[in-house]
């Protein structure tokens, strides 16, 4: 498991809703809250490890041994209210920020491991978060959420991820589309 960069596929699918939880899918995420801490992230979405599953971890410290570690499974966000603008970064878009507009204030709900409904208004980085780990989930990318001049600022930087994705898929490192669908409808028949 990896993390996956821009425009690998599997960032732009439809995440499916998470029907079963096993002891694979528990090694999953934790391999998950490994990859985030090694890219000093703050929050993976599913997608951004080639997963198609409805799901995505967060520890706003980024620190295993400090903040508190959250799995969050189908999750829902409502009522949003209030804008805001921050500066958002992604780990399957390293090194390329922009300023992003979304809501300030949300309500969450979503699953945690044990099954338990967790419910609660959000605010502040949190929210942020959450809200950028759901668009992945969406399949969309923080890229999408700017300006016309922000993504005039960017489109360098994509161009260049995307000439490397080609390359490394010409050299066998990255499988085709087919594949990765099939992968992926496999996963989904096993936990969704």
């Amino acid at each position: 498991m990896q993390i996956v960069h821009y425009p690998h596929p599997t960032l732009r699918h439809l995440s499916k809703p998470v029907k079963r939880v096993d002891a694979e899918l528990r090694e999953m995420i934790g391999r998950m809250f490994e990859l985030m801490y090694q890219a000093e992230g703050v929050g993976l979405a599913a997608n951004q490890v080639d997963l198609p599953l409805r799901l995505f971890v967060v520890n706003l410290k980024c620190d295993p041994e400090e903040g508190e570690e959250h799995v969050f499974i189908n999750p829902v966000i409502s009522l949003p209210r209030g804008v805001e603008e921050k500066e958002e970064g992604c780990l399957s878009l390293p090194e390329l920020h922009g300023q992003v507009n979304r809501p300030a204030r949300i309500q969450f709900s979503a699953y945690n491991l044990s099954g338990d409904l967790l419910e609660a208004e959000l605010e502040g980085l949190i929210a942020r978060v959450v809200q950028h780990e759901v668009d992945h989930l969406d399949g969309m990318l923080f890229t999408d959420r700017l300006s016309t001049t922000g993504q005039m600022a960017v489109q360098e930087d994509l161009d260049t991820m995307e000439s490397q994705f080609i390359s490394r898929r010409e050299h066998g490192e990255i499988p085709s589309n087919e594949e990765i669908a099939a992968r992926l409808t496999e996963l989904e028949k096993k936990h969704c």
